[in-house]
């Protein structure tokens, strides 16, 4: 993979190896919220419902750096059910590279207004660390006392919907700081609008798609500015970072 851009310091045209591409998406301390989305050239997210359409090796590489990097993913139920989401395990890519990076395991919260996550689901019995339900007052109580028997931890943020930057700030409070958002696009422009969104982390694939999933699913209340930090590509590939409204992530 090469660098065309530098985040921080280093040659332009640059080839990283693995321990570089972590250094590259490595964050300071602090608190960040980071966004990690694949999009074709006409902002396409899906090929046939599923975003793995649209993936490549190197992409594939950041998502596991990306998650390795991170204290917590958090992921909205819709595109955790569509896509299949399983809890991240030691022996997986993912596991074994945040042992070499002496991280402990990786949690995986999911947001939903409704708790609809089913309690008897692999990512709720099979996780090694407890998953996350973001929810909010509204959700069934029933719901939310069967998955916290189940074994999943139960966040209430919100009165009739969730609460993102109360959700971010409970997430925070129990030290995972740096969260590593998978979208879907409802939950990015969700994010977006309540301005908690530090970094955007594109990844756009050579192809067009002309699919109803697009990267954001309406329109925002104004335009966010983006600051493109970073540029690599591998194949035609290109793979961005953009601070999102002028924020330095990990500063907060």
């Amino acid at each position: 993979m090469r660098r065309l851009l530098p985040g921080a310091g280093g040659s332009d045209d640059a080839t990283l190896d693995d321990d570089g591409l972590v250094e590259a998406y490595r964050l300071p301390g602090g608190r960040a919220l980071r966004v990690n989305f694949v999009a074709s050239l006409d902002g396409s997210i899906a090929v046939d419902g599923k975003s793995a359409g649209l993936g490549s090796p190197g992409d594939r590489r950041v998502f596991r750096v990306l998650r390795a990097l991170a204290d917590v993913v958090l992921v909205g139920h819709g595109t955790a059910a569509t896509e299949g989401y399983r809890p991240v395990r030691a022996g997986s890519p993912v596991g074994r590279l945040r042992a070499a990076l002496d991280r402990p395991p990786l949690p995986i919260a999911v947001v939903s207004r409704r708790a609809s996550l089913d309690p008897s689901s692999d990512l709720v019995t099979g996780a090694e660390v407890p998953t996350i339900v973001v929810t909010c007052a509204a959700a069934d109580a029933d719901r939310r006392r069967a998955l916290a028997d189940a074994g999943a931890e139960v966040l209430v943020c919100g009165d009739d919907d969730v609460d993102l930057p109360a959700a971010v700030d409970a997430l925070a409070g129990r030290g995972l700081a740096q969260v590593t958002c998978e979208g879907g696009a409802q939950l990015l422009r969700a994010a977006l609008t309540a301005g908690v969104v530090d970094e955007l982390d594109l990844t756009i694939a050579p192809a067009l798609v002309g699919a109803p999933l697009r990267l954001l699913d309406a329109a925002l209340p104004s335009p966010a500015a983006l600051e493109l930090v970073q540029l690599l590509e591998e194949d035609g590939v290109l793979f961005t970072r953009y601070s999102v409204g002028g924020g330095a992530p990990g500063a907060r």
